[in-house]
């Protein structure tokens, strides 16, 4: 076929030729785009759309572990308690009174000074008690003198029986005044009734006292009680000499005690039983008026299964705790559990867990049942 310059090679027409190949590049086009997904949404990369490795093409996505901790049910012992808020009291409490009337000379103790039995508080100016004994003394020793004269004149059939009883009454009277006279004298400088601290002092010097008036105010720290009522029906499960747990609100330290007295009767009014419970040690600082939380122990159980407090959830009224099952891939097993006694730490089982068996303390809100878990640490110290 001869060459053609319209018809093109062969005698094909050129705008043929450019048709065919424009058709062809068209055609494989479509085809790369054929072997891509329909879609690439959000998260479809090498494994396609939101399938983690290892999914089957077109299975639902595996849901993430939750991370919790775990530690087993134990066995052990618990306590029920009765709860009560009292105010610490000084063992002795004293309001020290004036026993003679005159001025107020020196003071020899101060607010928050320890003092002794018999160490001197303060004086009171005692020059007309000191004229008062001298008096009285001079007049005892003429008396006595009399009454030795009388003895021997007795003796020698001198003077009669009445006259002898006469003189030996008015030596009494005299001693007895001198004796008046110098326990007034006494009274001058007031001293501590008992050992303990000085809480207030009521007086200043130069101030002009009256018998009867008050003077300080001391108290004996040692041991603080504290006064609880409890109801009746506890009675007879309290016990002389029973260890009690007190918590200091101001400070938060934790004190032991032991019931000192309980009262033989009841309030008829309230019903309840007063006790009194003795601190005898306690941290520096702590004053009478401190409130203090008190726990007493009313019943014991031994050989109990425990978990810690934490663990046990409340759920549409119910008590619940997660454990685990499986090996290879352990998920959380929901379990109704019934409580007995609870303490600040820990929780009784009477029933739905045995000892032994795992519960999760850290992350239990976040799981259902049968949610996949990934145990991150040993709850071991959970609660305590």
């Amino acid at each position: 076929m001869a060459w053609n310059r319209r018809a093109g090679l062969w005698g094909f027409p050129v705008w043929l030729l450019m048709a065919s190949s424009f058709f062809l590049f068209a055609a494989t086009g479509c085809g790369d785009a054929a072997d891509e997904p329909a879609t690439r949404g959000p998260g479809a990369g090498q494994h396609g759309q939101g399938h983690q490795p290892g999914d089957k093409p077109g299975a639902k996505p595996s849901q993430p572990a939750i991370p919790v901790a775990v530690t087993n049910s134990v066995n052990g012992s618990i306590s029920s308690y009765y709860r009560a808020t009292s105010t610490l009291e000084a063992e002795k409490e004293a309001q020290i009174l004036a026993r003679v009337t005159g001025v107020v000379q020196t003071l020899l103790a101060e607010e928050g000074d320890h003092v002794e039995t018999g160490d001197p508080l303060l004086k009171v100016d005692n020059d007309e008690y000191r004229y008062r004994l001298e008096q009285a003394s001079a007049a005892t020793a003429n008396l006595r003198s009399r009454y030795e004269r009388m003895e021997k004149m007795m003796k020698e059939e001198l003077a009669t029986e009445e006259e002898f009883q006469a003189v030996r009454s008015e030596l009494a009277s005299a001693e007895a005044n001198e004796g008046l006279a110098r326990l007034a004298l006494s009274y001058t400088t007031v001293t501590a009734p008992f050992s303990g601290q000085i809480t207030n002092r009521l007086v200043d010097v130069g101030q002009n006292l009256m018998v009867g008036d008050p003077v300080m105010v001391m108290a004996d720290f040692e041991p603080l009680l504290a006064r609880v009522h409890v109801p009746s029906r506890e009675f007879n499960k309290l016990q002389q000499n029973q260890e009690v747990n007190l918590v200091l609100d101001s400070s938060g330290a934790r004190l032991t005690g032991r019931i000192k007295l309980i009262s033989p009767v009841i309030d008829p009014a309230s019903g309840t039983i007063k006790l009194t419970i003795e601190v005898a040690e306690y941290p520096a600082g702590t004053r009478p008026g401190d409130f203090a939380q008190v726990q007493i122990v009313t019943e014991k159980r031994d050989d109990v299964t425990l978990v810690p407090r934490i663990a046990v959830l409340s759920d549409k009224g119910e008590s619940v705790v997660y454990t685990m099952t499986g090996d290879e891939i352990p998920t959380a097993e929901r379990r109704i559990v019934e409580i007995g006694f609870t303490d600040d730490h820990h929780a009784q089982i009477l029933s739905g867990l045995a000892v032994g068996e795992p519960v999760v303390v850290k992350g239990q809100r976040s799981l259902k049942n049968g949610s996949p878990v990934k145990v991150l640490e040993d709850g071991t110290g959970a609660g305590r």
